[in-house]
């Protein structure tokens, strides 16, 4: 999470959807950069409204617009079966090695899911505490160019990011009925990712 008090925006870490790259290229020019570890790194909007916004009224005086990043759910399923494929996870619970796409979204879309399933819900995570304020700004992962023009405006920087947390590569094939189950069960996903930011 990155916290720019002169500039009145915060930006939430979604995990999967690049914002790695974005604090370390970023995080010299925050007020406040959480870094670690990962439960503070990746707080939701609730989360910061709940404990984060109520310092920043009392210290500052301010309520800071909102920035969070949304991937299209299906990718942002693949980015995490990837990355808990790769061989440091060999034989832990949150590995995916051996199982296929189809297997690790199954596994997702369960009511008790299994440890190496369990990664979150892009809409819980930008979901505001009752009676807040929703968030401000939403951007598709897949509007890099769009995001970096807003930010670049926002932030008075010429904005160049490194690449970051690259996962392995893998075969992402997805059945027809598992990729509907998808779209059905997290509907809120997709909508807020078809809802999200536009250049008008």
């Amino acid at each position: 999470m990155l916290v720019f008090t002169k500039k009145n925006l915060v930006f939430l870490s979604q995990p999967k959807t690049g914002t790695t790259a974005f604090t370390d290229g970023l995080g010299a020019h925050a007020s406040w950069v959480i870094n670690d570890p990962p439960g503070l790194k990746h707080t939701s909007l609730f989360r910061y409204q709940r404990f984060f916004l109520p310092l920043l009224q009392k210290t500052l005086g301010i309520e800071p617009e909102t920035l969070g990043v949304i991937r299209h759910p299906e990718e942002w399923l693949g980015s995490w079966y990837r990355y808990r494929s790769r061989p440091a996870l060999d034989g832990h619970p949150n590995s995916t090695k051996g199982l296929t796409f189809d297997q690790f979204v199954s596994a997702y879309l369960q009511g008790k899911q299994p440890k190496y399933a369990q990664v979150g819900d892009q809409a819980k995570f930008l979901s505001p505490l009752k009676d807040h304020a929703p968030i401000t700004y939403v951007f598709q992962y897949e509007q890099q160019d769009m995001l970096h023009q807003f930010l670049s405006a926002r932030l008075g920087l010429d904005i160049a990011l490194p690449q970051r947390n690259v996962s392995p590569k893998a075969e992402l094939e997805l059945s027809n009925n598992i990729r509907k189950k998808l779209e059905r069960k997290c509907a809120d996903q997709y909508e807020l990712w078809s809802a999200s930011y536009k250049d008008n």
